[in-house]
């Protein structure tokens, strides 16, 4: 064991997990819980014989690390961080580092990271994904803050983190103050998006063409085995074969149709404001998990509105098959907002965003996981100031030999009456960055007209203004 001692506040599954994976990999933990049943079962249960010291108190807590103390917090967004850090401060000493591994909003990690700057003592911002699993077997971690922070830590950080095919360890330094909740945050608004996409893929083979979960279990298997293979395409076809014990029934049609979302998804969604980047897809996710939780105006709806009928008369085959390439060609071009997010995030905020790097960690250990971030790493290693993925030569020729199938789904959810807003608004991103001229100039024409804003002419640099009631 290590002579070090690190410190974790907040023994809920996700604190356990990371105590118990930093405890295998050869460091001594001193662990605290609000709750001392919290403390008593863990302490009697999964840390029982092991290099793990569940302490009573505070002051037992820090008195049994030894100084500069790194302290991990494992505990609710929020209010409850700076709770915990007020606590904190009164036994802790200058060149003390406290971590923040929770989904923390950015700016609070800005805040936190400044004030206790001025006070001598060290924050950084910790990005953890990979759930309950990869924090017990190795998560994807972005760490921001300072430098000098992340060495102290980056061998214990190392130790736990998730490893690529290639051996790298999916953690790294992304940058100051609350870049690694930023670049977290944008993690899971892509989460966000590939979820949605997927589940409209199924939506549209099971009710619209009546794809049965046997067969889309099959079929979602064979695509984890190809270009698409990734985490949530992995979980997806496991789902498809799961029954429900009480009914005898396939486990999807038990659940209830509305999503949950805990709120990094609607952030990345309001930060795009600010910075003036589109992320169409994202978003989309965000308004259909909103539309979910809408179950009983949805039912009434139901019952009121008419639209044509669920049944495909087609090709079921062909819609697989196509189904295949626009959900590859939707997911490409999710990840492609969120990395354009990221390049203009990295300049508003001055964070200096290695988009290959942050490629390379989100390879293993994380929910977006694919094997199509090797390809995403690459292209950023190529050329590190594209601005926008979809520009790359080969994703532009994935996209080019995907597009007619892309545009057959989406004519044919729309000819059924099967919602895909995730879908299409990834491929009205792509038509409309694809397009060398927009509407935009009516809408710049109307501005003027109402309240004369002023457009550019194509013919000469300027800004003009017409009277539009002289002619």
């Amino acid at each position: 064991m290590s002579p070090e001692r690190f410190g974790l506040i907040g023994l809920g599954v996700m604190g356990q997990n990371l105590a118990l994976n930093i405890e295998r990999n050869g460091t001594f933990v001193v662990g605290y819980d609000r709750s001392a049943e919290t403390r008593t079962r863990f302490a009697a249960g999964p840390a029982a014989g092991k290099q793990i010291l569940v302490a009573e108190t505070f002051g037992e807590f820090i008195d049994a690390l030894e100084r500069p103390r790194h302290i991990l917090l494992m505990i609710p967004a929020g209010e409850p961080v700076d709770r915990a850090i007020q606590e904190l401060k009164p036994w802790m000493q200058p060149g003390d580092l406290l971590i923040d591994g929770g989904n923390s909003y950015f700016l609070d990690t800005e805040r936190r990271f400044q004030a206790l700057r001025e006070e001598g003592f060290h924050f950084m911002g910790l990005g953890v994904s990979g759930g309950a699993e990869g924090a017990l077997w190795g998560p994807s971690m972005m760490a921001g803050g300072d430098m000098p922070s992340y060495r102290a830590v980056e061998p214990v950080l190392d130790g736990i983190a998730a490893r690529a095919h290639d051996g790298q360890a999916c953690v790294d330094y992304v940058g100051p103050g609350g870049a690694g909740h930023y670049v977290k945050m944008v993690h899971n608004g892509i989460e966000y998006g590939d979820m949605q996409l997927i589940a409209e893929a199924y939506d549209l083979l099971h009710r619209g063409a009546g794809v049965d979960y046997e067969t889309l279990h099959q079929v979602f298997a064979e695509w984890n085995s190809g270009d698409m293979a990734s985490y949530l395409v992995d979980i997806t076809a496991d789902i498809f074969a799961q029954v429900d014990e009480e009914t005898g029934r396939p486990v999807l049609d038990v659940i209830l149709d509305r999503a949950g979302q805990k709120g990094t998804g609607k952030w990345t969604s309001q930060n795009t404001l600010d910075v003036g980047a589109a992320i169409p897809t994202l978003t989309a996710a965000v308004n259909g998990r909103l539309l979910s939780s809408l179950k009983e105006e949805r039912l009434r709806a139901a019952e009121v509105f008419s639209g044509p009928e669920a049944d495909f008369q087609g090709d079921v085959g062909g819609l697989i098959a196509a189904s295949h390439a626009a959900l590859y060609s939707s997911k490409i071009t999710a990840y492609a907002q969120g990395m354009s997010l990221l390049r203009i995030a990295s300049a508003e905020y001055g964070y200096d965003l290695d988009l290959a790097q942050i490629a390379r960690i989100w390879r293993a250990g994380c929910i977006i996981r694919a094997d199509f971030l090797d390809d995403i790493a690459r292209i950023y290693d190529a050329d590190p100031d594209l601005p926008n993925l979809l520009l790359s030569p080969e994703i532009n020729q994935a996209l080019a030999e995907r597009q007619e199938a892309w545009r057959y789904v989406v004519t044919t959810a729309v000819s059924l009456g099967i919602p895909m807003p995730g879908t299409m608004a990834s491929l009205g991103y792509y038509d409309s960055y694809r397009s060398g001229r927009l509407p935009a100039n009516l809408i710049q024409a109307q501005r003027d007209y109402f309240g004369a804003h002023t457009f550019e002419r194509v013919d000469r640099p300027g800004a003009f203004h017409r009277d539009w009631s002289a002619s």
